[in-house]
């Protein structure tokens, strides 16, 4: 009994012994619910279970990466959903991370014109609704000229209310070795930009980092491209009859989605980055001029770096927004996860199954963005020697 008394005095024992209390508990409220709603949907006669998956979807699906048919499963038709949600998001998170850089070092400037700009895109994204924004710029898309007289953007660009057509390269199987030689590329480059911070750090001596991560990203494709053999053409898109052939081509809804996305979370990222180098003092900025350095190398060299570890756990959280997000998607007709997902639950009626497992992939999503933020934000964590 005294032993038992100890051990309960332990705080440590008590903690594990609190924290298997909760988890026993949150697991035996979650066995009752899942019980009570299978009890409850069987009374009724509701069929359950993940089986309608593997039926035939019987729908279309507007845009899609993969080869897609009403006669694929129900499955396929998820995934093809979760691959457009994907792609939007990635494309939206670096175009958002780019403007909002851009636009919150703009803030600061000394320029009046520019900081008022800059102040007054911040202020005017920021307080309209996301999904009101995303209607306005929808129905930008659907008011752009027909296909006829589309604006050429640049030469062989085409914007029109039936999306951005531009050209692609032919098809040729050195493509794919050149992709692959690109991605080995960058992983060069990681290692040289990691070699150049160890030898400043260790000599003190500078290390040419920037061309030597340039070359070893553009060289290795471009030798793989020409070695074999690709043709350097374009498919071309043609104006043809009352549309354009060839090329590739961008749906207006996910154009509108992409830019609404970007632009939203953009004003949020830019006041993030603002936040962060103000929180730099300014006797940095002063040490960088009297070394003489200019203000482009300040801010790149001193600024940024102390900034960063400011800014990257609320951009986390940015990151997670967007993603998120982009589930309204729906309301301007763009075939995401939900979308896909709200169709599929309406034709078999399975729709606890369906949110569930739209809930899974939206939480292992934001898990992984999270993770990776996290081993990112502790690498440019500043370290005390």
């Amino acid at each position: 009994m005294s032993k038992l008394v100890q051990a309960l005095n332990s705080a440590r024992v008590r903690g594990w012994l609190y924290q298997a209390l909760f988890v026993s508990g949150t697991l035996a409220v979650g066995w009752y619910l899942v019980s009570n709603t299978l009890t409850n949907l069987s009374k009724r006669g509701v069929a359950t279970g993940f089986g309608f998956l593997n039926r035939e979807a019987g729908f279309e699906i507007g845009e899609s990466l993969l080869t897609y048919a009403a006669s694929d499963t129900y499955l396929k038709a998820m995934v093809v959903g979760l691959l457009n949600t994907l792609t939007v998001s990635a494309v939206a998170i670096v175009l958002a991370s780019i403007l909002g850089i851009v636009i919150g070092v703009a803030r600061l400037s000394s320029n009046w014109m520019v900081g008022r700009f800059a102040a007054v895109f911040v202020e005017t994204v920021r307080n309209v609704p996301l999904l009101l924004q995303l209607v306005v710029w929808y129905t930008i898309m659907n008011r752009l000229p027909s296909p006829r007289e589309a604006l050429e953007v640049v030469p062989h660009v085409f914007l029109s209310n039936r999306g951005l057509k531009f050209p692609t390269f032919v098809e040729h199987a050195g493509h794919g070795w050149a992709f692959l030689a690109l991605v080995l590329g960058i992983v060069g480059a990681v290692l040289v930009v990691r070699y150049g911070r160890k030898h400043r750090e260790t000599t003190g001596k500078p290390f040419p980092t920037l061309p030597l991560a340039l070359a070893s990203v553009v060289l290795p494709p471009v030798a793989v491209f020409v070695g074999s053999g690709a043709p350097f053409a374009f498919d071309v898109p043609v104006l043809t009859g009352f549309n354009f052939e060839g090329g590739a081509a961008v749906s207006p809804e996910f154009t509108a989605l992409l830019i609404g996305l970007s632009v939203y979370t953009a004003g949020f990222i830019a006041e993030i980055v603002r936040s962060g180098i103000l929180a730099v003092p300014h006797g940095q900025t002063e040490a960088g001029l009297a070394l003489g350095l200019s203000p482009a190398h300040i801010l790149r060299l001193i600024i940024l770096p102390q900034a960063l570890r400011v800014i990257v756990p609320p951009l986390t959280s940015q990151y997670l927004n967007l993603t998120k997000n982009s589930s309204l998607a729906v309301a301007i007709g763009y075939p995401d996860l939900v979308s896909v997902t709200n169709t599929s639950a309406n034709q078999t009626g399975q729709v606890v199954e369906a949110v569930a497992m739209m809930m899974a992939v939206y939480l292992i999503i934001s898990l992984c963005i999270a993770g990776f933020m996290n081993w990112y934000n502790r690498k440019v964590a500043l370290v005390t020697r």
